[in-house]
């Protein structure tokens, strides 16, 4: 698949990517964001070979435009993209690590493939590889961060590194200034995560949404702190109960971190969240939001509004004329 070609041959009218949010990227988001032109993704890392057949099911009723399926190499991904390249799906993005392996087999099922990466040197060993397209994550994305250097500085550096490779900006961007500014960098198109944590569709939970409504850069913390299941990942939540707890106990290390373990909640199954799990809340949680990780980007202060997310992709849209 010709790189210079990507967009035309997958039917992707805008290069406006959302970026597969966990749990809250609900099917209902991502077609959404296809039907408006963009590009909806779905997180597939975390649901069971059955769930992802029932899901993509649901997505052959919502939209018949592309949407993508990602996967987070820090856990067994085999099983789960192969029910994704079963069902035809012509997006495939990785994060978390070198997907090289899995180019050709994306490749052989006439579907595109999509590295993330947080360096130049990783923008080069996918470039090397064979993907299709470079997503490139500066350090202000929300959501876990792979690498230490800001947008700003990454995009362009990647972009000169992989050329002549399209290259997506993803971090710090949230309205059409940031989606001007990474074309003026070079980037292709772009892969946004917060704004799309206010939109209609998204499976979130209202005082979640709330947060990210009212809350603004100062406001966000790097760090590994959520790291109940996903242990050794960076990244970028707001600030809140949680957070406090262990900045005011000197942030001490995992095993000694204030009420370490508890439950703060209860997922729509009956199964509890303990503290510091790296679970985001959905809709169908119960208990102590505040204290959950509540994952944004360094934009997230240019979040003022819930809507639509056909209305999202048009307004970030106006930064491509």
């Amino acid at each position: 698949m010709p790189p210079k070609d990507i967009f035309s041959l997958l039917g992707i009218d805008t290069p406006i990517f959302q970026a597969p949010i966990g749990s809250v990227a609900s099917p209902e988001l991502a077609a959404a964001v296809s039907e408006a032109g963009g590009v909806g993704h779905l997180a597939c890392t975390w649901r069971s070979p059955e769930q992802l057949d029932r899901l993509f099911g649901e997505m052959r009723k919502l939209t018949r435009r592309p949407y993508g399926a990602n996967f987070v190499l820090d856990f067994p991904i085999e099983d789960q993209l192969a029910v994704a390249l079963d069902h035809g799906l012509q997006i495939i993005s990785f994060f978390w690590g070198d997907a090289g392996r899995y180019v050709k087999r994306v490749h052989e099922a006439g579907a595109a493939a999509i590295q993330v990466v947080g360096s130049i040197d990783e923008a080069m060993r996918a470039a090397d590889a064979g993907f299709d397209l470079i997503v490139a994550q500066g350090r202000d994305a929300g959501g876990h961060v792979r690498g230490d250097v800001g947008a700003m500085a990454l995009v362009p550096q990647v972009v000169d590194a992989v050329f002549p490779l399209p290259v997506l900006a993803a971090g710090g961007i949230a309205d059409r200034r940031g989606v001007a500014a990474a074309l003026a960098l070079g980037a292709a198109g772009v892969w946004v995560g917060t704004r799309f944590l206010a939109s209609a569709e998204a499976d979130i939970h209202p005082r979640y949404q709330d947060r990210v409504l009212t809350s603004g850069g100062d406001d966000t913390l790097h760090s590994e702190l959520f790291n109940l299941g996903w242990s050794g990942a960076p990244l970028r939540t707001l600030r809140n109960a949680t957070t406090r707890l262990w900045e005011e106990a000197g942030r001490p290390l995992v095993g000694q971190r204030p009420n370490e373990g508890e439950g703060i909640g209860t997922r729509a199954d009956g199964s509890v969240i303990p503290r510091y799990h790296f679970g985001a809340p959905t809709r169908g949680v119960a208990g102590d939001v505040d204290a959950m990780a509540l994952y944004a980007g360094a934009a997230v202060g240019m979040v003022r509004a819930s809507l639509p997310a056909a209305e999202i992709v048009g307004e970030l849209a106006g930064g491509l004329c």
